[in-house]
């Protein structure tokens, strides 16, 4: 199966596109470029995801409650969630820790199942076809596993057979893909254990590019990276917007981040959808008045308090 096949979308045709099908007017092949020119590559359609919490009270109160309450409370980490992503586009989801934006992902990822809502991947569902919503998407997060004896390029070889990918091929790309993120080609055969996070994170990403995909999850790529592999895997990203490589779609709680990688944002604080536009969007309408206006006042404005006072909420 080719890609344009893969992502050709299951949903009924608009009357137009029928008439036109059936009377001969386009062939199948014009129909497929029409669909994939104009289709969305991320659709989400009040997406909900609720967990049961355990309270924080200590282990003999616990035991105490449990004879009497119930122990855990419904948490809504994702709550109507309601966006598109245009192809091409480089969309970030910003907000602090716990507000909601991992859990986002790994639904797009078909890790979790939503309790209510839809989300597409290039007309795709994510429930419904999740096998076909994987052949075109990858993922990197913050605590990207491997395994952690064999070295980065055992790994990324591992993981092209896995998908078909000719080891030939893949080592070439391999070593054209680090080299675009700085890493020499002398720690490819060391062992994953023994390099630092920054280049853990550098293998993350070329495994992530490996299957050529057509939306790229970066769940905070750069949290916890020196200051130098930051500015790397920023310089990567930029490049894979200034090429049309891929769409993506990245969640952050770095503000500067956030304005100088995404063509839009998503504000999201307790699982909602705050505000959405460009950064100048943002920066405009809900930036500080009588001062600088950018997207730490933004957030402040709409959420009463700055990211990192949301972020000491979640964690009391």
């Amino acid at each position: 199966m080719t890609r344009t096949e893969a992502a050709a979308p299951t949903t009924a045709l608009p009357v137009g596109l029928s008439h036109a099908l059936n009377r001969g007017i386009i062939d199948y092949a014009s129909l497929a470029t029409l669909l994939e020119m104009n289709m969305k590559a991320l659709e989400l359609e009040n997406l909900t995801k609720t967990f049961r919490k355990e309270s924080r009270n200590g282990r003999g109160e616990r035991k105490l409650r449990r004879l009497f309450v119930p122990s855990k409370t419904l948490s809504r980490a994702v709550d109507s969630v309601s966006l598109t992503v245009e192809r091409g586009e480089v969309f970030g989801v910003l907000g602090p820790n716990g507000s909601g934006k991992s859990t986002l992902v790994r639904i797009i990822a078909t890790l979790l199942l939503p309790d209510e809502g839809t989300a597409r991947v290039f007309g795709h569902d994510v429930v419904k076809e999740p096998d076909t919503v994987r052949r075109v998407i990858s993922r990197v997060s913050a605590d990207a596993a491997f395994f952690r004896r064999l070295s980065a390029m055992e790994n990324l070889v591992h993981t092209a057979r896995l998908y078909g990918v000719p080891v030939k091929e893949a080592q070439r790309r391999i070593k054209e893909l680090l080299g675009r993120l700085d890493m020499r080609e002398d720690k490819l055969d060391v062992p994953m254990y023994e390099l630092s996070r920054g280049m853990q994170q550098k293998v993350a990403i070329t495994r992530a590019f490996l299957t050529s995909p057509s939306l790229l999850l970066l769940d905070e790529p750069t949290t916890g990276l020196d200051p130098k592999s930051k500015r790397e895997v920023q310089r990567f990203i930029r490049e894979v917007r200034q090429n049309g490589g891929a769409t993506v779609l990245l969640t952050t709680h770095d503000m500067e981040e956030a304005e100088i990688l995404c063509d839009r944002i998503a504000i999201l604080n307790d699982g909602k959808v705050a505000a959405l536009g460009t950064p100048e969007e943002l920066k405009a309408e809900f930036g500080g008045r009588g001062g600088p206006r950018t997207l730490e006042a933004a957030f402040l404005s709409l959420a009463g308090k700055t990211i990192e006072e949301a972020e000491e909420e979640k964690e009391e």
